[in-house]
């Protein structure tokens, strides 16, 4: 049985992170994604599970490492600067092989920048924005419908993996209101067996990310990534729209997509072939789309709500052989789908 609402996507992921198990939210409120908090006051003492504002994004994200310790489905939300400040503690739960969910709502940066929708945070969540050789699993949902489904998703990932998992969503993403399809609240998860639970569980147990011995470091980044190289191979995801036909392909994630998926529209009733490929998963980024097309069309054009992030990843795997070329806004502006067909255009002459 499936529950249908009119909701916000903030408000999505809340009752979608509820439903999926979690009963541990920490965070600190920042626009444009305070509505999660709000959410999840109101949500958590209804289902018995934990919700606390803590006094900084730092003490939030610690907060969370001791909840994904028990193995409790454990969350967290910010934006920007939050998530910045939070990236010491998603290194130490990278390391510490801690699952948990972490959900960006990306506002126009850098500095404390504006309340405006922005995807300038690609960097910062597909590099490993804390200190280290760590990753995390990144989710970029397109619709409010996505932002719900891609709790319960980046929940299991997160926990086949022990990793963290982040949403990587934008402020109208997070603002906008969609019908959305809700699964029945599931049963509490088990904890898992390397779960930190007290003396009354056995033996003992021990959750760290501190090693003094050089070689002890390096080998567990070699586990880690070891781990990473499995996610890559079973955990891309992406959208192919359209290029069937193609001559032109258009690459965008999350709000962008939507944007260039009516300027491929027009673009198409004017006889120019162009197609989208939309990353669903960031990291890992999705390769096979690129690599198939790039023999069979002329250009490439990454559009983003940022100065290009995510053409660096294009053009790795791309090469040099196809020109990629790019169309962006930033601050908190949207991409306009007439200057994405002139682009297209300027890119055919």
């Amino acid at each position: 049985m499936t529950d249908k609402l009119l909701m916000k996507g903030n408000e999505a992921v809340a009752e979608a992170a509820v439903r999926a198990g979690c009963r541990f939210f920490y965070g600190y409120p920042i626009t444009p994604q305070s509505e999660i908090p709000e959410y999840m006051a109101k949500r958590m003492p209804q289902v018995e599970g934990t919700f606390l504002q803590a006094e900084s994004e730092v003490a939030a994200i610690n907060m969370i490492y001791g909840a994904a310790a028990t193995g409790e489905r454990a969350m967290t939300s910010s934006s920007s600067p939050g998530i910045s400040l939070m990236q010491e503690g998603i290194s130490y739960l990278a390391a510490s092989e801690l699952p948990c969910l972490i959900v960006n709502i990306v506002r126009g940066t850098p500095g404390l920048g504006g309340i405006g929708p922005a995807q300038a945070d690609y960097f910062q969540a597909t590099k490993g924005g804390g200190h280290g050789d760590y990753k995390t699993i990144v989710l970029a949902p397109g619709s409010v419908q996505e932002m719900a489904d891609h709790v319960a998703l980046a929940f299991d990932l997160a926990f086949k993996y022990r990793n963290p998992a982040l949403i990587l969503g934008d402020g109208i993403l997070g603002q906008m209101m969609e019908p959305v399809t809700f699964p029945k609240l599931c049963d509490k998860v088990p904890a898992p067996e390397w779960a930190v639970r007290g003396k009354s569980c056995g033996e003992k147990k021990v959750i760290h990310s501190c090693y003094l011995a050089n070689d002890d470091v390096e080998n567990l980044v070699h586990h880690l990534f070891a781990k990473y190289d499995a996610i890559e191979k079973n955990e891309k995801r992406w959208e192919a729209y359209q290029l069937e036909d193609a001559e032109y392909v258009i690459t965008a994630f999350g709000t962008t997509a939507r944007i260039v998926k009516t300027a491929i529209e027009r673009l198409r009733q004017e006889g120019i072939k162009v197609g989208l490929i939309r990353p669903i998963t960031l990291w890992p980024f999705p390769e096979e789309p690129f690599v198939t097309m790039r023999s069979k069309v002329k250009s490439f054009l990454c559009v983003e709500m940022s100065m290009g992030q995510m053409v660096e990843d294009v053009e790795r795997v791309v090469g040099i052989e196809v020109p990629v070329h790019f169309y962006g806004r930033t601050g908190g502006n949207v991409p306009e789908i007439d200057k994405i067909v002139e682009k297209v255009k300027q890119m055919i002459k």
